[in-house]
């Protein structure tokens, strides 16, 4: 029996299925060896010869392939159809001949299917061939460049800026794309321009909304109305005219529907459609291929097999009927300049599986193979087919002018199944207008915008004024007859990216391929470099200094182009009109002298030209002319870039008099930097701030102390309000109440990750306010911890009342004698008021219990509010 090796157990119990008792399937469980993180893994001075070592997690899969190779003589490797895939075949045969499972008279063949199904199995399997060269050397020249640039690169960015974590070839210019969008974003200034808009209304009756073109005889530049005067003229102009349709153009149209899937447009269209993150859409994709549901996920395809084109036109007309399939099928010209990923596109490996009749467990998968059915499908049905309507609105003489659009489908035809996401507003007008003649006299409509007006009132930052023919506000102009709306609007910045936008935007670079667009985006917010906000990535500090680093001392190598040039080199090695090792020769040459003259740079010398180079950014002009880099807290230091574990930072030069310090990104006039607070002794006290907010803490961190005492401020207590009391008082927590009355144990009361509380042994319990931390006494504590551990079904049960009183005649709330430590209480919510010696717990009565509480309430409440305001 023949031992077939695939790469995951899920594949290999399906193909096992297909292939039956007749052979052994087994699988390799993904990469079988990788370069060892260590020097020399490259042998730059030996003709590039690579050392590869197999994974401790991979020895036992290798060792239970050559032992059934003992046993069955015949190695068939079918790992995936694509770079990776061969490499697998390449370095599982490599290990297996090492090991001398494979003997002499061994065959070894290669087998490849894009889809799992039965069809496609028992087909490879009549067309072995042997594992491609030019693929493999492609993946060499990929796995030797990406440790020579991340191995040499990455102890450079180690000893020049401390916290950042590594470097790779696509890695930090996929992380330049998300810098310098930011920094765009930043540096954005936006213009103010207006529009007008009426609703007309027809001769017979309908309305519709027609925009301002021409204002004084001029056709109107997007800029033209700058201001609200200018606006509020033309919303006048409007108002004031009889207007009529000059001219009504109605011209037939279609639209196509989109290609099938590739890698890259299924990450992006689940993405849109879903909030997937690109190795979430991969992930899930590779579990519906195992399952022999979709064909291989990995691919620069768009094209689909014929039989495969002939069972989708077969479905539509099933389902939609004859007028949903084109006369000729649709044929999509593949754009990989990559033969080797240029496999079919995604795709059901069975058409007329529709998502009702599939059977999945897992939502995203059902989602997804949703998505890629529809969109397969669409891709053969017949266009939409559409009226598009233009109407230009002019009065008697020329000098305004109007424009209405809008559209009408009068053919779904894909649409019926499918619409492809966007990733930005592109404006088509999709109005559907009424029937307008030429000449037809259109009259505004008064009051049809005054609901949007009302809107518009409410949400501005001046009050309402009225004026001569209009009311105005700061964000809009009304024409008195409530027809005509002049509306304001600021130029917006470019957005930030998206995954699904930093994808597609590395597909037009030519950067990366499909099959690393997840790992990329991923390692970069893992090293975190970049965070994700409502699905919007956006630059960390560290980043952000990491970027501009590499932009100055290796610019060539964080190049657009340079990246995009080396990936067509390695392209070409893939199809065999490359050495591999030529290209690698000429990259190392130069990267090499780069890293040798960087690495005798000083920190200092890499901040001060790192400080140099976001100045525009750090240091923006203030509004009083100063200095920018004139600290705003001390005003006599000077502002400095700085580097720290987590990050680049803003600091003063006069540290540590002054402590100053802000975010990169941060606002260049905020004055909440560190702040000394006072000394406490040999101690100084400090106020600064985190990485989980504002702290305090006692002296600084040395050889000796390299972790100084600290405190968080907890909840409700501000910044600007902490003094060196208050600091102390944080700093002298946990606070000692006393010995437990059953144990002698010592109970505490602190604030910890989960707020205020009190502590016996192992058993916390919650304080309801920061405040109690300071006042709360032993009898409250044990009842505390006493209730906590009899919810944890352990230690002493919550103790029982020994009168009970009833509730409290004025506030509610039950009344109860309690047994204490320091004897009998009585106990009102969180008021405990002990009883006076010589009293007996059965003598107390409610009208004293009520006497004795107020008078705890208000020494405890006169305690609580000094506190409070110690604290505020």
């Amino acid at each position: 029996m023949p031992v077939v090796v695939v790469e995951s157990p899920a594949k290999a119990k399906t193909i096992n299925k297909y292939l039956g008792s007749d052979y052994t399937v087994l699988a390799s469980y993904g990469h079988v060896r990788d370069l060892p993180p260590k020097d020399g893994s490259v042998d730059t001075e030996n003709g590039f010869e690579m050392k590869w070592e197999v994974g401790a997690d991979s020895r036992k899969h290798v060792k239970a392939i050559a032992d059934a190779l003992k046993d069955d003589n015949n190695l068939i490797l079918a790992t995936d159809p694509d770079r990776e895939g061969e490499a697998i075949s390449w370095h599982l045969e490599e290990a297996l001949r090492k090991r001398k499972a494979i003997r002499k008279d061994t065959p070894v063949s290669r087998v490849v299917f894009n889809a799992i199904t039965k069809s496609a199995v028992t087909e490879a399997m009549k067309n072995p061939r042997e594992v491609d060269a030019p693929l493999v050397e492609a993946y060499l020249a990929r796995r030797a460049l990406d440790y020579l640039v991340g191995f040499n690169l990455s102890p450079v960015l180690w000893r020049k800026l401390p916290g950042a974590k590594s470097a790779g070839r696509v890695q930090s210019v996929c992380l330049r794309l998300i810098v310098e969008r930011e920094m765009e974003i930043e540096a954005f200034n936006p213009r103010e321009y207006w529009s007008v808009k009426a609703v007309l209304e027809t001769p017979r009756g309908k309305r519709f909304e027609a925009r301002l073109t021409t204002l004084g005889g001029k056709k109107l530049d997007r800029f033209d109305l700058e201001t609200a005067a200018a606006a509020g003229l033309a919303v006048k102009a409007v108002a004031s005219r009889a207007l009529s349709a000059v001219r009504v153009e109605a011209k037939p149209g279609t639209r196509n529907p989109s290609a099938p899937f590739m890698t890259s447009t299924l990450q992006q269209e689940a993405s849109r459609k879903f909030g997937f993150g690109a190795r979430q859409t991969m992930s899930t994709a590779q579990r519906l291929y195992e399952a022999g549901h979709i064909t291989y996920m990995r691919t620069d395809g768009i094209d689909m097999a014929p039989e495969a084109v002939s069972a989708a036109r077969d479905t539509i007309g099933t389902l939609y009927g004859a007028d949903y399939v084109p006369d000729k099928p649709r044929l999509y010209k593949n754009k990989a300049k990559n033969a080797q990923e240029a496999h079919e596109c995604v795709r059901p490996t069975d058409m007329s599986l529709t998502p009702d009749k599939i059977k999945l467990s897992e939502p995203d998968q059902r989602k997804l193979y949703e998505l890629i059915w529809k969109r397969t499908i669409a891709s053969q049905m017949e266009s939409v087919r559409l009226e598009r309507t233009t109407v230009d609105i002019a009065d008697d003489s020329g000098e305004v002018a109007l424009r209405a659009t809008g559209q009408v489908i009068n053919f779904d035809g894909f649409l019926k199944v499918y619409e492809e996401g966007r990733d930005d507003d592109e404006g088509e007008d999709s109005a559907r207008l009424p029937q307008i003649d030429e000449g037809d006299a259109l009259k505004p409509v008064a009051g049809a915008l005054e609901a949007e007006w009302t809107k518009l009132s409410e949400k501005a930052d001046k009050p309402v004024t009225k004026s001569e023919g209009a009311r105005a506000n700061d964000a809009a102009i009304l024409s008195t007859s409530g027809a005509v709306l002049g509306l304001q609007h600021h130029t917006q910045p470019p957005p930030r990216y998206t995954e699904a936008t930093l994808v597609k935007r590395m597909e037009e670079l030519g950067i990366g391929r499909p099959s690393t667009y997840a790992s990329i985006v991923t390692t970069i917010q893992d090293r975190e470099y970049v965070t994700k906000d409502k699905n919007r990535l956006i630059p960390e500090d560290k980043g952000r200094i990491v970027t501009i680093f590499l932009l100055n001392f290796f610019r060539k190598y964080v190049g657009y182009e340079f990246t995009a040039n080396l990936e067509e080199e390695l392209d070409d090695v893939s199809a065999g009109d490359r050495d591999y090792k030529q290209v690698l020769a000429q990259f190392w040459r130069d990267f090499s002298a780069a890293i040798s003259e960087t690495s005798e740079l000083r920190i200092t010398e890499v901040l001060d030209k790192l400080d140099a180079a976001l100045a525009p950014q750090l240091y923006p002009p203030r509004e009083d002319g100063s200095d920018p880099r004139i600290c705003p807290l001390c005003g006599t230091g000077k502002l400095h870039l700085k580097t720290s574990k987590t990050g680049g930072f803003v600091g003063c030069g006069n540290y540590p008099e002054c402590r100053y310090t802000r975010p990169i990104g941060g606002d260049p006039e905020n004055l909440t930097g560190d702040k000394v607070l006072g000394e406490d002794g040999e101690d100084v006290i400090t106020l600064r701030s985190g990485r989980f907010g504002p702290y305090v803490q006692r002296g600084e961190a040395t050889e000796e102390n390299k972790k100084p005492p600290r405190a968080s401020l907890p909840k409700g207590w501000r910044p600007e309000d902490m003094d060196l009391e208050k600091a102390l008082t944080l700093l002298s927590l946990p606070r000692q109440i006393g010995p437990h009355p059953e144990d002698g144990e010592p109970v505490e009361a602190g604030i910890g990750r989960y707020g205020p509380f009190v502590k016996h042994g192992r058993i916390y319990a919650n304080l309801p306010e920061v405040e109690e931390v300071f006042t709360v006494g032993m009898n409250r504590a044990v009842e505390l911890i006493a209730e906590k551990a009899a919810k944890r079904g352990g230690g002493r049960a919550a103790a029982k009342p020994l009168k009970e009183l009833g509730d409290h005649p004025e506030k509610g709330g039950p009344v109860n004698v309690m047994d204490g430590r320091y004897g009998p209480y009585v106990k009102w919510e969180k008021v405990n008021a002990t009883i006076p010696k010589g009293t007996e717990p059965a003598d107390v009565t409610m009208e004293m219990a009520v006497q004795l509480i107020e008078e705890r309430a208000a020494k405890g409440g006169k305690t609580k509010t000094a506190r409070k305001k110690k604290a505020s």
